[in-house]
Formats: structure tokens, sequence, C-alpha cells
């Protein structure tokens, strides 16, 4: 088999040209990362398990009408998704206080808030993913106010949605981020639902201990980080009750 030709290669995921034009193939890796980079490593099992949670959330969030870029999973660590130009903006969706909202305003992590926030982060690895306004993002032209008030719109729906969608497993969400790109399809150009949805940019507790199950296992050296997303898995249904098979996934991404 001929070597497929790199397209992108980003922390978590490596992205390989597709079999057909406009798209690409989506392999997520082990590697994990964190506190932009600086803290980085390997949670075995993490690319499986991030790729089939990803594939669950994506087809529900794609049968309530929030369009995306996922078309299919291909293996344990691959799925084959359409090419969008990807708008260079972090959405983050915020239920209840934590991480860097606590560290900046000073509030117990844990705090309900009193609705829903939405924030807009700068993708840039270099800067540190540095926060943004609307007025930054329509003054550097990353997007229009129209693409702003769509992006708003469909955060909000993805966070109702799945808001039930976890509270009826257990689990509270307490935040998470989301990308979106820009998708050409039947000579229309619409907004899509990019990357992945996953432990890796959900923030999932418990509802009734409060446990931590997602990557901040990882980032705050708590333990047990497998054992996050597996229980995260287990509860989707996507888990059998035996356990992972196969989770190391293949030697090489050729």
């Amino acid at each position: 088999m001929s070597r497929r030709r790199t397209v992108y290669e980003g922390k978590a995921k490596v992205l390989f040209e597709g079999p057909e034009p406009g798209t690409l193939i989506q392999y997520f890796k082990d590697d994990a990362s964190a506190n932009n980079n600086q803290k980085q490593g390997v949670i075995t099992g993490k690319g499986v398990l991030n790729n089939r949670i990803s594939e669950y959330l994506m087809l529900r969030l794609g049968a309530i009408g929030i369009p995306t870029h996922f078309v299919r999973r291909l293996n344990m660590r691959e799925q084959l998704i359409k090419e969008v130009e990807i708008i260079p903006l972090e959405v983050v969706v915020r239920n209840v206080v934590a991480g860097s909202l606590a560290q900046r305003l000073g509030i117990e992590e844990g705090t309900a808030l009193p609705r829903s926030i939405v924030e807009y982060y700068y993708k840039s690895d270099e800067l540190g993913d540095p926060m943004v306004t609307e007025e930054h993002v329509t003054a550097f032209g990353w997007a229009s106010y129209q693409e702003i008030d769509e992006i708003l719109n469909l955060s909000l729906r993805i966070n109702d949605y799945m808001s039930g969608l976890f509270a009826g497993v257990g689990l509270r969400l307490i935040d998470f981020k989301l990308e979106y790109g820009r998708l050409w399809e039947d000579d229309e150009l619409h907004l899509a639902l990019a990357d992945e949805i996953s432990p890796d940019s959900c923030r999932l507790w418990d509802s009734a201990t409060n446990e931590r199950l997602d990557k901040d296992r990882f980032r705050r050296d708590m333990g047990k980080v497998e054992e996050g997303y597996q229980e995260i898995a287990r509860r989707l249904g996507i888990l059998p009750e035996a356990g992972p098979r196969d989770l190391k996934g293949p030697e090489t991404v050729q």
C-alpha cells in the first residue's frame, strides 16, 4: 500500500488525503497534551475511544439537523470526513464554572452558571489560543457577522441536546469546545461542525459524585485517565462491559 499524503498533523489527530475529492481521513492518536502543550503524554486507547465517542455524537447531532463534517467511521481509529475550511476559532460553551473560568474570575469550580456562556478563542498554538470577542472576530475577518450568529445558535442547540443526552446516562456536561468550518455542498456555502467531540474536548462529571471522567484527569495528574474515558464510552453504550479490545490500535498510520 502506498503511503497516504498527510494534509495536517495536530496534537491529537492526523488528517490524510481522502479517497475522493473533498474528503479527508481523520486518524485519532493516543497522544495527549495540556496547558498549551507544556504537558505531554500518551493515554493508551484514547484514539480508539475518541473515534467511537465522536462518531456517536456527530451522528446524533446530524439526526437533529446540525450540519457536520462527519461521513462515516472507517475502522477503530479512522473516520471519513468532508474537507472544510476551518474557521480559526475555538468555541467554548460553559454550563458550570471550571478550568480557566474559575481561575480568571476567582469563582469556585462546580458553581452552576445562571445561564450558558459562549466564549471564543483564537486558534494559535504560538499565542496560547487567546480569548477574543465577536468584535475581534469580525474586525480581523475570521468570520462574518452572519457566521458568528449561526455559530452561536448552533452551539447553544448542541449544548441543549448534549446536556440532555449526557444527563440521561448520569453525566453533567460542564463545558466543551467546538470548531466549525465552511463547506461547499451543491454549489452552496454553509457552516458545518468539524474536528471532534470527545472527552478530550468536553468536561464530563458524574452527576452523583462530581467525579471527573475527562481529560482533566490527565491535566491534573489524577490517575486512571483511560478508565475515565472508558466509563464515558460504557455509559453511552459504545464500549461493552467486557472492556475495550484492540485499544492500542495499529502501530503505523500509513
